[in-house]
């Protein structure tokens, strides 16, 4: 009841009825899988057609760079889509690895059943195909938010960019001085920056000692507004 719960409030089936929701699962192909632990769902240079949505668990998306390190693309939470650009490419070779941090479940749905009207044209279906796009499009606002995070030089930029990214979208104004909540904690804020654990925490307290923000666990504050960097 709780994951069809978290489906019925995932953005990709929004404007669609409960019970019609029951039979579009159905109608979608829907499967169910769950992951150990550290297993991965999808590996790089698989072949990957489906589009995954996370019911519980926490993942991660990941690239290896030119030193064989691997680089957190992604974090993946419960209601998170996977695949959503994969699924919808020409080739379907996934460039990226898809790996359970904890025990995870998703449900995995074909590409082809998101990306087109089902045969019987139902209106609820072509509500899912809107949907679907409209995914596409958040995705790459997203991934447009984590490449502006990560094309700064220093831990500080990076740091102060991605606060203010998350106050934006809190609808908070740095002007005001509001404070917001971000859904990282700091392991995972460390890796979606893509910098050292201990690196972030000496960070956040230099810049708490000098006065640019304050912060107590996940509730921040910034006291001053960064300027264009």
């Amino acid at each position: 009841m709780e994951e069809f719960t978290l489906l019925t409030q995932c953005p990709l089936f929004s404007g669609i009825g409960t019970e019609k929701l029951r039979d579009m699962l159905s109608c979608l192909r829907a499967r169910r899988e769950t992951f150990s632990p550290e297993a991965f769902l999808l590996r790089e240079g698989d072949l990957a057609q489906e589009v995954g949505l996370v019911l519980s668990g926490r993942g991660r998306s990941v690239m290896e760079d030119g030193f064989g390190e691997p680089v957190v693309l992604s974090l993946l939470f419960p209601g998170s889509l996977m695949g959503v650009f994969l699924a919808a490419s020409r080739d379907h070779i996934s460039p990226v690895s898809i790996q359970a941090q904890e025990e995870l479940t998703a449900l995995f749905f074909p590409g082809e059943t998101l990306s087109a009207p089902c045969s019987r044209n139902c209106p609820e279906h072509r509500v899912l195909v809107r949907n679907y796009l409209s995914s596409l499009a958040e995705k790459s606002l997203v991934l447009n938010s984590r490449i502006s995070c990560l094309a700064r030089r220093t831990v500080r930029e990076k740091v102060l960019a991605y606060l203010t990214q998350a106050a934006a979208q809190k609808g908070i104004d740095p002007q005001q001085g509001g404070e917001f909540s971000v859904p990282l904690d700091r392991n995972a804020m460390a890796a979606y920056l893509n910098i050292d654990r201990t690196a972030l925490s000496r960070e956040l307290s230099r810049m708490k000692q000098e006065g640019l923000i304050d912060f107590r666990k996940d509730r921040f504050r910034l006291l001053q507004i960064p300027g264009p960097h």
